[in-house]
């Protein structure tokens, strides 16, 4: 073999071999995705577990369904978080009153109260898929089309939920349809808190929550 043969040889065994260890790179642009729940004990999270939160069926439970909820009240998790993709599945059913729940992120509970502030992913009674801020600007930030929040969703069927938060970039899906692209203008908010379950005072109502996972995002 001349030289310059053993070089274009050498040359095309070296491409190859980079090439092929390029191949097996995997960018991963967040973190391993967590499980939030674990379908048998609220580790992790803390909240009024006696009287008005409970585990049932590997399902978060909160309200009733023979019993009036006076006021809000909140499931909210221990660890508190920034950016980030969350997935889960909720189901709410109602027989009186206002039927409503909703998932808190970027919250904080208010001392001295029983309500979280902060930012809530809306669910129930016409408010499917809506960005509220709770307890602190008090007002819906952003509203999908009507042809959603028109639709029967308490009625006892589950349904995907997806919260996607990093930076001041805010996206909801419901059933896989994007409800709310936002992007927050105002400045000093809180860049991370809680997420919280919520089920809404006023209503004979029960919410329940399942397949809670989280992926953390740069």
């Amino acid at each position: 073999m001349s030289m310059l043969s053993y070089k274009q040889h050498h040359w095309f065994v070296s491409t190859h071999v980079f090439c092929a260890l390029l191949s097996t790179v995997v960018v991963v642009p967040g973190r391993a995705a967590d499980i939030l729940f674990d379908g048998v004990t609220f580790d992790g999270w803390e909240g009024d577990i006696k009287s008005v939160w409970r585990v049932e069926n590997h399902e978060i439970v909160g309200g009733s369904l023979v019993k009036k909820q006076e006021k809000n009240n909140f499931l909210c998790t221990i660890k508190r978080y920034a950016n980030f993709d969350l997935r889960l599945k909720i189901k709410l059913t109602g027989t009186n009153g206002f039927i409503n729940s909703g998932i808190q992120f970027r919250s904080e509970r208010v001392p001295g109260s029983h309500e979280v502030a902060g930012y809530q992913a809306d669910f129930g009674a016409g408010h499917d898929g809506a960005l509220y801020d709770e307890s602190r600007r008090k007002k819906f930030l952003a509203r999908p089309d009507d042809s959603l929040l028109n639709r029967n969703s308490q009625v006892g069927e589950w349904h995907d939920y997806r919260i996607r938060a990093r930076g001041n970039h805010i996206e909801l899906w419901v059933d896989g349809i994007q409800t709310v692209d936002y992007t927050e203008t105002e400045q000093g908010l809180l860049g991370n808190g809680v997420i919280g379950l919520q089920v809404h005072g006023n209503g004979v109502a029960e919410v329940r929550f399942k397949d809670l996972v989280i992926e953390e995002l740069p």
